[in-house]
């Protein structure tokens, strides 16, 4: 269970855009650790655990490392449990089918010998369309640089539209949730690098959408006053992007009951091309067995 989304909007982020660039990418550059183990330096996080949304974007590398000739098509992934920033994580790739076209892989996270997370990675080669369609972009304010923020859940360039305060259990409102991000010093033409940053910010906001029709019930209550936290994150690119430019992230919460709750996203360009799809499957429940975990260094699911 990966705990990506803590203090969505609670807090400012102290990170330029420049150094939150920097980051991400470091992030998402993988180095090779020996006998099959790929490493990268950690996304910072606040509570002391890897950012799901980095395993995911890793993933995606891990993947075209191993598969070249291939561009990634889709990557579904479980978070066992959280991984810890105080020791490195080992990242295997096991490829399982390489034909012409269309190629998968399994992507592993593990820390101290314990499984934290796994993606099933499918792979593919461009082909003409035999036919085309996609749902219509919502309605949306066009993006207004002046108002976009670093924000490290979503990109070095984020607008929250309507500016939704998600942080307060006061305000609610529709279980939906709009973001304009973009990524100004994404690198030119690099198709995996444009995904990993997609699926970094495709993961930080579905359970906070969750919350937003619920009076008492806000993100900056999570991980101290409620237990939540990713289960599952899969992710579809149906086309090519510029990550550079703004893409519009549509969140939608189509369920929450029994402790979970279930959601789905939709990106467009600013042109209306839908690009991506995700749906997530995460934690949204009382702490079990009376825990508590204020005042605690770890996220406590």
């Amino acid at each position: 269970m990966t705990s990506s989304n803590r203090d969505t909007g609670a807090h400012p982020d102290p990170r330029t855009a420049a150094s939150l660039s920097a980051e991400l990418h470091a992030a998402f550059t993988l180095s090779d650790a020996g006998e099959g183990v790929l490493r990268a330096p950690y996304f910072t996080e606040r509570r002391g655990v890897v950012f799901g949304g980095q395993m995911v974007g890793q993933a995606v590398v891990a993947a075209s490392r191993c598969i070249p000739d291939k561009r990634v098509r889709s990557a579904q992934t479980v978070f066992a449990r959280g991984a810890r920033l105080d020791q490195p994580v080992d990242i295997r790739v096991e490829p399982m089918h390489q034909g012409r076209n269309i190629a998968s892989a399994t992507v592993t996270f593990a820390q101290n010998d314990r499984l934290c997370a796994r993606s099933l990675v499918l792979l593919d080669v461009a082909e003409p369309d035999l036919v085309r369609h996609q749902i219509p972009m919502p309605a949306a304010p066009a993006p207004d640089a002046a108002k976009a923020v670093p924000h490290w859940l979503a990109a070095p360039q984020t607008i929250v539209v309507g500016d939704v305060d998600i942080a307060d259990p006061a305000q609610t409102g529709p279980p939906s949730l709009q973001l304009w991000i973009r990524f100004p010093d994404a690198p030119v033409d690099d198709t995996t690098m444009a995904r990993a940053l997609l699926s970094h910010a495709s993961d930080g906001w579905l359970i906070a959408t969750a919350m937003r029709p619920h009076a008492g019930l806000g993100q900056s209550m999570a991980h101290t006053e409620v237990s939540t936290g990713v289960l599952t994150q899969d992710i579809t690119f149906h086309d090519e992007f510029d990550a550079r430019q703004w893409l519009l992230i549509d969140h939608e919460s189509l369920a929450t009951g029994a402790g979970r709750a279930y959601g789905r996203g939709h990106v467009f360009t600013e042109d209306g091309r839908l690009v991506a799809s995700f749906v997530q499957e995460a934690l949204l429940r009382r702490f079990p067995n009376g825990q508590d975990s204020r005042g605690k260094t770890s996220t406590i699911f």
